[in-house]
């Protein structure tokens, strides 16, 4: 790459407005323009600025970084410090817990990562849009097939409108099948002068103001597990069964009309 560079830079100064392909040859460079300039159009020029990305940091910049983890597992995290976790009082049903999760297959794959991850790097670049939304924590009594449809078909209506404003494709990121934990600032509540820990959300406590309720409960997580991997079980089928075709866009605004005069008065006058 270095070879090329110097090759465009030397024929670019004996020719002005000479252009190299990158695969062509320095003994045959492809002429653009060959007009000559004068000192007076290059001081008048503006300069350009280039960004080069470099894989290399500055000296100083590496010399401060924190070296990076180099034996890598998935307990890596564990010598790590932590905040947010809850206070699992039976560590053997903890541990039965975990184990039993481990042998569970994946609920997201290593394929669907790669191509998420493709995609964002087209928004990073400009050339797409990333929209991201869904509920700031599921709930293990609001999980029906209507309210994920629902929530599935809100995302769908909003990437219509940023598509048709931005003219470019939208990414569709559903905060969904997994979000049930809940960040607390405080690892406590008090109502009443009774002091009980805070909820954490479904996968851990429940959000009923007793105590055992509150208690954390490591077999929630086997729930979180199952709803999730329903979850994004029916989300697969909406996206590929033909639910979120562009044809169907405006179906998805007419539910409504269910339970309507309007509704009603459509059906009567069209039978």
């Amino acid at each position: 790459m270095q070879t090329k560079a110097m090759a465009l830079t030397t024929t670019a100064a004996a020719a002005p407005y000479t252009l190299l392909h990158p695969t062509a040859s320095s003994r045959h460079p492809i002429p653009i323009k060959s007009s000559p300039i004068s000192p007076q159009s290059i001081k008048s020029r503006p300069k350009t600025i280039s960004c080069v990305k470099s894989s290399n940091p500055p000296p100083s910049t590496a010399a401060a970084a924190t070296p990076p983890t180099k034996n890598w597992s998935l307990d890596s995290w564990k010598s790590k410090k932590v905040s947010q976790l809850p206070d699992y009082p039976d560590e053997n049903s903890l541990e039965s817990v975990l184990k039993t999760l481990e042998s569970f297959p994946p609920i997201v794959f290593a394929g669907e990562a790669r191509s998420l991850e493709e995609k964002l790097a087209q928004a990073a670049l400009g050339n797409a849009f990333l929209l991201q939304g869904g509920d700031c924590a599921e709930s293990f009594k609001e999980f029906t097939a209507n309210n994920i449809r629902d929530t599935f078909r809100v995302l769908l209506q909003m990437s219509v409108v940023l598509m048709f404003g931005g003219q470019m494709p939208i990414i569709k990121v559903g905060r969904m099948a997994g979000q049930f934990a809940k960040p607390r600032s405080d690892s406590f509540e008090e109502k009443d002068g009774i002091k009980l820990p805070s909820y954490r959300g479904d996968n851990i406590n429940g959000d009923a103001f007793d105590e055992k309720s509150r208690i954390p409960d490591p077999q929630r997580m086997i729930r979180a597990y199952t709803q999730s991997v329903a979850t994004l079980n029916l989300l697969r089928a909406f996206a590929t069964g033909g639910y979120a075709a562009m044809q169907r866009v405006t179906q998805w605004n007419l539910d409504f009309t269910e339970q309507s005069e309007q509704g009603d008065r459509y059906i009567y006058n069209r039978f």
